[in-house]
């Protein structure tokens, strides 16, 4: 099978984040923060370490939910019917996720306690 050109690949890869925008809560929540996160940055004028830093944890979070999210539609698609065994896989990517969150939380909070406190 032959590759699609590199321009096709970036706009299959925007489409799926446009995807996730228009389709998933639970990023559309994520992608708030984010956007909270750069406003913060500025407001705050964090330095370029403590930016980097909450930059790549709100990705983290942003990424590990397009993992999360491309994980479920494979189970539904593999068993549309419950089973437990899926339900399983499911709790645990979505674990993943929340704990990726917990510590982003906490980057945050060591991050801003310098600049708030």
């Amino acid at each position: 099978m032959k590759k699609p050109p590199v321009h096709k690949s970036f706009i299959n890869a925007f489409r799926g984040i446009f995807l996730m925008i228009k389709t998933e809560r639970n990023f559309q929540i994520e992608l708030a923060a984010f956007f909270i996160n750069l406003f913060l940055i500025f407001y705050c004028k964090l330095s370029a370490t403590d930016t980097i830093l909450i930059i790549l944890a709100c990705i983290a979070v942003l990424s590990a939910e397009i993992f999360n999210t491309a994980l479920e539609k494979i189970c539904d698609i593999i068993q549309p019917d419950f089973d437990e065994r899926i339900g399983f896989i499911k709790d645990i990517a979505a674990g993943a996720v929340l704990l990726l969150t917990a510590g982003a939380v906490v980057v945050g909070i060591v991050v801003y306690g310098k600049y708030v406190f």
